[in-house]
């Protein structure tokens, strides 16, 4: 139940890519009103996920999941009747706002109900979920933008959450297990809240809305702000744990065997997969003129194998286990070279276009998967929120930067026609592979135990 909620506000991150073109030409949406209806969801959810960890920690994970999912259920209703776009974009922070509530409770409630091999079984399907929703969000988005459902074009992208998130609140309370009072008994660091908040904030925007505005003065500076104040947030935690109090993200969390390197491999999985699918979809719609449905359909390759994989990874022979890291951040490089190679002459690909995506999708879930479950193995079940918003926080993060940093590299070239797109796309891809090559490195490397 609670991988169902997990897949519906995963989803929401990107099912809104394909419907954007309909909905700045029905709403009449600016460039810069028709990114905040794209990112509005995603920076409100990116600035609130340590937020929502800690409220579970403190009020109930249970409690804190269905107040999360009866907003985002709300927020989806508004956003489907919306008539204007400075409606659409605050429906939409109220939506990012509940999935933060949610979704950190998810892995706390998996850790509270599961236990050894059922746990890591749990955690397996997890972590397929977590990543899977982002290409599903794309296949789906343009399923529904194509059927044109009764004539209301873009809004059932949003309206398709609100039966489901019924459904699952008419369920929740009579499944989830009850909360104990354990969940009450840790302070709520607010400074330390505010500075991170203040932090992910001062990133988050400038990644969004810097790449449209050709990257103003403004956007440097708020992203130098933002290194301030985590270096701040850093330092306050610290003496926080020192003076015995209680930090906003539990030190025995960063201190888990595996758990630095988890965060930088799930950057470089999340940055890679989310720039990939961004400027693809730029070149499939604006460089070959494809339609939303066909190009939702091209990432159906990848989302089907890397959900398989990630539910099937840990049946592998032993001597194959060690391999998967680096193999996969390998065959990440590979596929998405032979992507651009195959649409390197302006055409469409053709099967080899399926091909490539097909191997990157499993690269990418050979990759993730194993990373996000090992990491989280160990951790002690009054931990979970901490380190869910945790890793949480860092996928979306990463998911920012990929679109911000390989979206900047496709526009920068000239897109005057297909085959021009096609060259854009081509030199992303070499920057691709390379940041999947990093990943290759850092998942040689062992986790001190």
């Amino acid at each position: 139940m609670v991988l169902a909620a997990q897949f519906m506000a995963l989803l929401d991150v990107f099912i809104v890519n394909v419907a954007a073109p309909t909905v700045r030409t029905e709403l009449g949406a600016s460039g810069a009103g028709l990114q905040l209806v794209v990112a509005g969801y995603t920076i409100a959810y990116a600035v609130l996920l340590i937020t929502g960890a800690r409220l579970g920690h403190r009020f109930g994970h249970r409690r804190m999941y269905l107040a999360g999912l009866a907003l985002f259920t709300v927020a989806s209703l508004a956003c489907g009747l919306a008539q204007s776009t400075g409606q659409l974009i605050g429906f939409r922070l109220a939506q990012g706002a509940g999935a933060a509530v949610m979704i950190p409770q998810v892995l706390s409630l998996i850790q509270r109900t599961f236990a050894g091999e059922a746990r890591a079984r749990a955690l397996g399907v997890y972590a397929a979920v977590l990543a899977g929703g982002a290409a599903a969000g794309q296949v789906l988005g343009g399923v529904l933008v194509s059927a044109d459902l009764f004539g209301a074009t873009w809004r059932p992208v949003f309206l398709v959450n609100v039966p489901v998130g019924i459904a699952l609140l008419v369920l929740g309370p009579r499944v989830l297990p009850a909360d104990g009072p354990s969940s009450r008994t840790r302070g709520f660091d607010l400074p330390g809240l505010l500075l991170l908040a203040g932090a992910v904030s001062l990133f988050t925007v400038p990644l969004v809305l810097g790449q449209e505005q050709d990257w103003p003065l403004w956007a440097w500076l708020s992203l130098a702000a933002s290194a301030v104040l985590l270096a701040l947030f850093a330092s306050y935690e610290k003496r926080l744990a020192r003076r015995g109090g209680a930090p906003l993200i539990a030190p025995q969390v960063l201190r888990v065997p595996g758990m630095g390197l988890a965060v930088v491999r799930i950057a470089l999985v999340m940055a890679g997969n989310a720039g990939l699918m961004f400027v693809l979809a730029l070149h499939l719609q604006g460089g070959l003129g494809q339609s939303a449905l066909r190009t939702g359909l091209t990432f159906a390759p990848g989302a089907v194998l890397f959900g398989v994989i990630g539910l099937t990874w840990r049946k592998w022979p032993a001597a194959l286990q060690r391999a998967l890291v680096p193999g996969g951040f390998a065959l990440t490089a590979a596929g998405t070279l032979a992507l651009g190679l195959a649409l390197r002459d302006g055409g469409s690909g053709g099967v080899g276009l399926w091909a490539a995506f097909a191997a990157g999708g499993a690269g990418m879930s050979l990759a993730y998967s194993p990373t996000f479950t090992r990491a989280l193995a160990t951790v002690r079940p009054e931990d979970a929120a901490d380190a869910s918003g945790l890793l949480t926080t860092v996928l979306q993060l990463g998911q920012l930067s990929g679109v911000a940093v390989f979206g900047t590299v496709f526009l920068s070239r000239p897109l005057g026609g297909a085959q021009e797109s096609a060259d854009a796309l081509l030199i992303t891809a070499y920057a691709l592979a390379g940041a999947a090559l990093i990943g290759a490195v850092s998942g040689l490397v062992r986790a001190r135990r």
